[in-house]
């Protein structure tokens, strides 16, 4: 069993635990919303706001918090039919041109928000991450 933190208020985020869930056929992936902070902080005191926030987080069984790419690909790995997609995610390149692509997403998830019409911005959690 691995869990997902992830960014509740993210449009993309929210329509990959929907995928995800869809797709664990197993019952591996379970899922936890930044946004519940008091829970995520409980559960993994060593992880700071500041960095769950700049990417989704993945717990291993072991405990070890995997970010960013790496965690995307280790999620899919846990996936059966995210096993192709993980395959790819290895190719050569992929190390590096994955996590810079990654990481543009993940800096600009709120703008996207506002292009598919969600302006989610509470409690100034857009300002986080958002230059505007």
């Amino acid at each position: 069993m691995i869990t997902v933190i992830y960014d509740g208020y993210c449009v993309l985020c929210q329509q990959t635990r929907r995928l995800t869930t869809g797709l664990d056929w197993l019952g591996r992936v379970k899922f936890l919303d930044i946004h519940q902070w008091d829970q995520v902080q409980a559960r993994y005191p060593n992880l700071e706001y500041e960095t769950a926030m700049g990417q989704v987080h993945v717990v291993m069984p072991s405990g070890e918090l995997v970010g960013g790419f790496a965690g995307m690909r280790l999620l899919l790995h846990e996936l059966p039919l995210g096993f192709p997609l993980w395959l790819l995610l290895h190719l050569p390149g992929m190390n590096w041109v994955g996590p810079q692509i990654y990481q543009l997403v993940a800096r600009n998830r709120y703008r996207i928000n506002r292009f598919f019409g969600v302006d989610i911005c509470q409690d100034g959690t857009c300002k986080i991450h958002s230059t505007d």
